[in-house]
């Protein structure tokens, strides 16, 4: 686990200028590599590729990087690790080859000299980002992992390629220091609250999207980005897993558990091997308790666990996650988010999250990983649970929406949406016992005009984009703001799938790469910390999609293939816990502790100076929010992270760009 930087040099600028370039944008991700530096050139100083290094397998000098080829065509920078990666050595061993050292990188290297690019790709299981110069036909190869654990920025200019782990690292690059904000792009974040594959907040920079790869030559520049990512190839495709988990569907129910047991045993062991210390986030979620009961099961030694404790009880989970670490007999410590520590955090996040990102469990994820960082360096989480096995509380109130909309006559819905506040909640009242339990925190006073705007939209796949929209209309907010097409609007969606696989496919491929994954490597790799997470090996993926649906999801409780899974390791007590979400109470601390700055920077001088957002809609819902007429959190949380953002990243570039031509006056 590390930090890659690069370029390709089209300018001519000299080797010795293009090594100071080189070094300056390894030395921004020093942060996820604090255990060293390595950089290396071409004898021409056209390419450069430069690495961070957290020290996980093969701690020796043999593991350094950038690393290079036995027969030295290949010179490499990776990101990540790959598991299982000692059969893989010893086939190749097998054939011939020979490694000096130990490490997964260098397995990789040979793996790619002996099978070629694609093979060795559809070979290595991990989660990974690397950047291959192949000196015979001169190109750099970028490659991604299937899921998107591991994030990596190309970006194109007149004067060359430049590409890094973060975006802070491409824009040490001469280049890209001034880069101009994308309005598309801003339209986009306000929607989601993050910015999707494959797109970047600047123009000209583009994230590689997972599961595939791209060649880019030495010798003949790119004309745009567009036209880079045009030449984007797949290796793995979630469209393909999907479609043939439906055609080889696992019918009986105790095979596919047995299947998912074995597999996932699989996945924790290989992802436990490291020459550092190894722990877990647990929480008192089904899918973090399973990582860590999987985990205990199959270690010698006791495990480390680390959690959040809140104070604010409706976001606790402390105790839960205490007592479910004393049934595994882990070695247990936990942090407390007080107020004013978590507050604190919010002024790093620009930092460490250098693209607008607005998931306000950043937060914790960012605590958790400060915590685990004082004793492991690896930690184990249990991402991706969710997302293939129904856990989204949205998933139940979708099919409860959809029912909903087919009973509804449409002039009752018209009459919701433009009624009074005051008729609105009257009717909340007067139906408070008729609600389905499902919809137990939507259909209220307050959402009642909200619940109308979405059982209006006919078109399921269209109305869970509205649901999962934090601004409706965000091009309305924007300047010049539009909405290109994403993973999520995508047409391109198995035609076999029912209506919750829809939406746990389309998560699959947009929520869990650009939001959950972009949240836990952040955070993680801030602090030098490796995340792994064995629900997302690939293969126990694919296993999901072959298994009997009504392992995948049900009404109530939510994850039963998980739940069974669990229940052979812990109680029933502990099996159907209610989860109270990895969150933090963002409505309370606007009218709280927050508002004072988010007065500031909500503020309309303060929105036109900038000139991204509109200030009448976000000004109008901020006093709204203070009013407490309607919780607007979650909307406003977003306009405040990228405003942080603007600040940290733009506008203060464009105050050191005024000072130098001053100083040059």
């Amino acid at each position: 686990m590390c930090g890659i930087a690069g370029l390709i040099d089209h300018a001519q600028r000299g080797r010795e200028e293009v090594a100071q370039i080189l070094t300056r944008m390894t030395d921004a991700l020093a942060h996820r590599g604090p255990d060293g530096l390595g950089t290396w050139l071409d004898h021409e100083g056209r390419v450069g590729l430069g690495h961070r290094r957290l020290s996980i397998i093969d701690l020796s000098p043999t593991g350094a990087q950038p690393m290079h080829s036995s027969s030295g065509r290949y010179s490499i920078v990776f990101n990540g690790e790959i598991y299982g990666f000692l059969g893989l050595r010893a086939a190749l061993e097998e054939q011939g080859a020979r490694f000096r050292g130990h490490s997964d990188t260098e397995v990789l290297l040979e793996a790619i000299e002996t099978y070629g690019l694609e093979s060795a790709l559809q070979r290595c299981n991990g989660m990974f980002a690397f950047a291959l110069f192949d000196s015979a036909t001169r190109h750099i190869i970028f490659a991604r992992d299937r899921i998107g654990k591991k994030p990596l920025y190309i970006g194109v200019s007149k004067s060359g390629v430049a590409f890094g782990s973060e975006l802070k690292s491409i824009r040490a690059h001469p280049s890209f220091r001034s880069v101009e904000v994308d309005p598309q792009a801003a339209t986009l974040f306000l929607r989601y609250g993050y910015v999707p594959t494959p797109y970047s907040i600047y123009r000209g920079i583009f994230k590689l999207p997972h599961g595939s790869w791209l060649s880019l030559s030495v010798d003949t520049p790119p004309a745009s980005a567009s036209t880079a990512l045009s030449g984007v190839k797949r290796y793995w495709d979630a469209f393909e897993a999907a479609e043939r988990g439906y055609a080889q569907r696992i019918e009986c129910p105790d095979e596919a558990l047995d299947a998912l047991d074995a597999e996932l045993k699989r996945a924790v062991s290989e992802r436990l091997v490291s020459d550092v210390p190894v722990g877990a986030l647990l929480s008192s979620g089904v899918d973090s308790s399973l990582v860590s009961a999987v985990m205990q099961e199959v270690s010698t030694s006791r495990v480390k666990t680390y959690t959040v404790r809140f104070l604010e009880e409706q976001y606790n989970e402390a105790d839960l996650a205490s007592g479910i670490a004393r049934q595994l007999g882990t070695d247990h410590t936990e942090i407390t988010a007080e107020p004013d520590t978590a507050l604190r955090i919010v002024s790093e996040l620009p930092d460490v999250y250098d693209e607008p990102f607005a998931d306000p469990s950043q937060i914790p994820t960012l605590l958790v990983s400060k915590l685990a960082r004082r004793t492991v360096t690896v930690a184990l989480s249990g991402d991706g649970g969710d997302e293939f096995f129904g856990g989204y509380k949205r998933y139940r109130q979708m099919l409860a929406f959809d029912r909903l909309a087919r009973k509804t006559p449409a002039v009752a819905l018209r009459a919701a949406r433009h009624a009074p506040h005051w008729a609105l909640e009257f009717a909340a009242a007067a139906v408070h016992h008729a609600r389905p339990s499902s919809l137990q925190d939507e259909v209220t006073g307050k959402r009642l005009r909200r619940l109308a705007e979405l059982l209006e939209i006919k078109d399921p796949d269209a109305r869970y984009l509205d649901f999962r929209s934090l601004w409706s209309h965000p091009a309305d907010v924007v300047f010049g703001g539009a909405e290109p097409p994403t993973a999520m609007t995508s047409k391109r969606i198995p035609a076999c799938l029912g209506a919750v696989d829809r939406m746990m496919y389309r998560d699959m491929v947009d929520y869990l790469p650009d939001d959950i994954l972009v949240k836990m490597d952040r955070a993680s790799m801030a602090v030098g910390l490796e995340m792994r997470a064995p629900l997302l090996d690939y293969r126990f993926v694919e296993l999901a999609w072959r298994a009997p649906r009504a392992l995948c999801f049900a009404e109530a409780p939510g994850k039963p293939a998980l739940r069974k899974l669990l229940s052979r390791r812990l109680p029933e007590q502990f099996i159907n816990l209610s989860k109270r979400g990895f969150g933090v109470p963002v409505n309370a601390w606007l009218r709280g502790p927050l508002r004072a700055w988010a007065e500031e920077m909500l503020s309309p001088s303060r929105l036109q100076r900038d000139g991204i957002f509109r200030a009448e809609p976000i000004v109008s819902r901020w006093e709204a929010h203070l009013a407490g007429r309607i919780d607007w959190g979650p909307q406003l949380w977003a306009v405040l992270m990228f405003n942080l953002w603007h600040d940290r990243w733009v506008r203060s570039d464009q105050w050191k760009q005024k000072e130098t031509y001053q100083r040059a006056q």
